[in-house]
């Protein structure tokens, strides 16, 4: 058997500083691993037996992360809650050892500290991190279904005081190097270039004596004062997960009563609950979404190299040409030229970057020369001037077929040869595009989410006709953007528009059916979607529902036709929130239901149905679509259709997405469902074949 390095190295300097190394051998990132328990306590117990120690630097040998949290891998590895729990026990055990040592120890941070790597430094003594902009600090576990499980569920409140704490460790939000010092989570930012020296120059000093925080004084030690900070920080949770989260419980349950109980009994606590979560079907779900971003970030889409991008054009200057250029600009880094008929349409997307840069600003994240670099990068005019440099040009105007050909045509005629036309298209078919272009392998579908700079997910569509370099480019293009890929079949409405069309249908039946609005949004929030189907139409846009549902009717079949309620909207002025009033009053600061849309349907609202009804007619219309699509090859393995669901659209994360939720229920019960749901509200429910086939047969869409 081969013996691996350690990942951990000591070393002494004349001075009586130790200095302790992480670097996991042949990985780039520095993540903890149950193997290093030994290695660890190998370390320590040599530290212990050394008299001429002051104090202890724990540094990375990594260029650009400290250590980002623990391998995932290992708690996959775990078959029991009792194997999970064994886990955290030690992980405590050896900072607690840690943090026991008689001298001086200071973490120095730079680059990413997450989970385990920020409970290992909440165990050192003191916190020294780089003012880098790669320097992060958070405990992300919530976002994994989990609790940190190596004391950071103790130490930190105790650190920060509990309000800051809590507000950490159950939003898994991830700190700067500014914001962390204000928060007392390091004790230092420094420029990266004196890092070790000021963390040598901290261990050198006496081992600091613990202060008590004013909050943990006021908060700590004083029941009612505690008390009310729970009560707050879980009425908040419970709105935000709808108690489909049990992470956020247990965070609260065991911070809670480590402060009551002492730290010692909040660490069983921990450790205990960190073990049942982790066999939780809710994180295994979340987890299951972590391995395949991880896996995708690897991939390139086609079997080519990608071509080299320098500079991106962008092809209308409405609220996606704005998003779009921004995510070019900002993230990518690319200059960017926009083109719109109008001087307005350009005035538009350069007022849309300008609020987006602006509002990091006054947040502290950029400076004001940077706001002005990165607005130079960003140039616009009404003609064609400079789109002869752009290596990919993105075309984000109205959903038209004749105007996209016409669009084809001139940048073939403006650009370089080799340019890549790539249509920002949310239903119409790209080979329809590409039969007005003469060189269609360059033209390929990069279909984006509105708002572009929130929303992850990107489609990427490629017709017969498009080259594999083409494809390659564009993935690498929208990965640069910082955006998740999925390259999806050239079919109207693609995958992610093609199963909300359904789902969003079937809600529109159930209005019609005379549901009040908030109880069917009501009942899809608790479902686990992040706004209620009515809610996203009224985002959206009433009109472009219009637009698209032809669309799809057309090239799909009847079981796209919805309810007919979009003309009676629109020809009453109701938008959605862009014109003030759709399902919803938008003009005051609240929005709420407009009654008067009951009576222009000529509905009497009355609840009949219970939520977990409404919510299994409209989901299982997505389920029985999202089959239908891996089945004609729209996409091409499971795991995308539940990255395109879960990122595009907001499936419930805890589920695993459409196919994870599936096999979770079986692929006879979903068919069981759907028959059931046939007899009750008539054909469209009826299963597809593949799931039929799959119930026979007992199979699922995962080994």
């Amino acid at each position: 058997m081969t013996e691996h390095a350690s990942a951990f190295s000591l070393s002494y300097a004349e001075n009586g500083v130790a200095w302790l190394k992480v670097d996991v051998p042949e990985e780039k990132m520095n993540t903890l691993q149950s193997a290093f328990v030994e290695q660890v306590s190998e370390v320590l117990a040599e530290l212990k037996t050394k008299t001429d120690v002051k104090g202890l630097v724990v540094y990375s040998g990594k260029p650009d992360n400290f250590i980002a949290g623990a391998d995932i891998r290992m708690l996959d590895a775990c078959t029991t809650a009792e194997e999970a729990e064994q886990l955290a026990t030690k992980g405590q055990e050896l900072f607690d050892a840690l943090e026991s040592l008689p001298f001086h120890v200071v973490a120095a941070i730079h680059g990413p500290c997450l989970g385990g790597g920020l409970e290992l430094a909440l165990a050192c003594h003191s916190r020294v991190c780089s003012d880098d902009d790669k320097t992060r600090l958070g405990l992300p576990e919530v976002q994994l279904g989990l609790l940190p499980g190596s004391g950071g569920t103790q130490r930190l409140p105790r650190l920060i005081g509990v309000a800051n704490a809590l507000d950490m460790i159950l939003t898994g939000k991830q700190l700067r190097a500014k914001k962390a010092k204000k928060l007392g989570v390091v004790d230092e930012s420094v420029p990266l270039s004196i890092l070790l020296d000021i963390a040598e120059q901290q261990a050198l000093k006496p081992k600091p004596k613990r202060k008590h925080t004013f909050q943990e004084w006021a908060l700590g030690g004083n029941a009612l004062g505690r008390s009310l900070v729970f009560d707050q920080a879980g009425k908040k949770t419970r709105e935000k997960t709808r108690g489909n989260y049990p992470a956020a419980d247990a965070i609260l349950e065991v911070i809670k009563y480590g402060l009551q109980s002492g730290r010692d009994k909040g660490l069983r606590l921990e450790a205990k609950r960190f073990g049942e979560l982790v066999m939780s079907p809710e994180s295994a779900a979340l987890r299951s979404i972590f391995f395949a971003t991880t896996a995708m970030k690897k991939e390139t889409g086609a079997e080519a190299k990608p071509g080299t991008i320098r500079r991106v054009g962008v092809l209308g200057g409405g609220l996606m040409g704005g998003g779009i250029s921004h995510v070019t600009a900002v993230k990518a880094g690319y200059p960017v030229r926009i083109k719109d008929i109008a001087n307005d349409g350009l005035l538009n997307a350069m007022a849309y970057n300008y609020k987006l840069l602006d509002k990091k600003r006054k947040r502290r994240i950029i400076s004001k020369a940077e706001l002005q670099k990165q607005m130079l990068s960003i140039t616009g005019g009404t003609d064609y001037t400079g789109f002869n440099h752009a290596d990919v040009v993105v075309e984000a105007v109205f959903e038209d077929l004749n105007l996209k050909h016409q669009m084809v045509r001139e940048i073939e005629q403006h650009a370089k040869p080799e340019t890549i036309f790539a249509t920002n298209t949310s239903s119409l078919p790209i080979h329809q595009i590409a039969e007005a272009a003469e060189r269609p392998a360059q033209v390929v579908g990069l279909h984006y989410f509105s708002p572009v700079e929130k929303m992850p997910l990107v489609e990427v569509i490629p017709h017969a006709g498009t080259s594999p370099e083409t494809v390659a480019t564009v993935v690498a293009l929208a990965k640069k953007q910082g955006k998740t890929p999925i390259v999806v079949g050239d079919k109207a409405g693609f995958y992610v528009n093609r199963i909300l069309a359904p789902y969003m249908n079937e809600a529109a039946n159930v209005l019609l059916g005379g549901e009040p609005i908030e109880h069917l949004d009501t009942a899809l929030l608790d479902f686990g979607f992040p706004v209620g189907p009515i809610t996203l139409l009224d985002e959206v846009g009433v009109d472009i529902g219009a637009k698209i549902m032809p669309i799809l009717v057309n090239e799909l079949g009847d079981r796209f036709q919805g309810p007919d309620v979009f003309d009676t909207l629109l020809n009453d002025g109701r938008k959605g929130r862009k014109s003030g009033k759709g399902f919803y009053l938008y003009n005051s600061k609240k929005k709420s239901v407009d009654k008067s849309v009951y009576k222009l349907l000529n509905l009497q609202p009355e609840k009949k149905a219970d939520a977990e009804t409404i919510a299994m007619r409209c989901t299982l219309m997505m389920l029985n679509e999202a089959a239908r699509c891996l089945d004609e090859g729209v996409i091409r393995s499971p795991r995308d259709g539940d990255i395109g669901a879960i990122f595009g659209i907001g499936f419930p994360p805890f589920l695993g997405g459409p196919f994870r939720y599936m096999d979770q229920l079986g692929a006879a019960r979903v068919v069981e469902l759907l028959n059931e749901y046939t007899n009750k509200y008539g054909q469209r429910f009826k299963p597809c074949d593949k799931l039929v086939a799959m119930a026979s047969e007992n199979q699922r869409f995962y080994d």
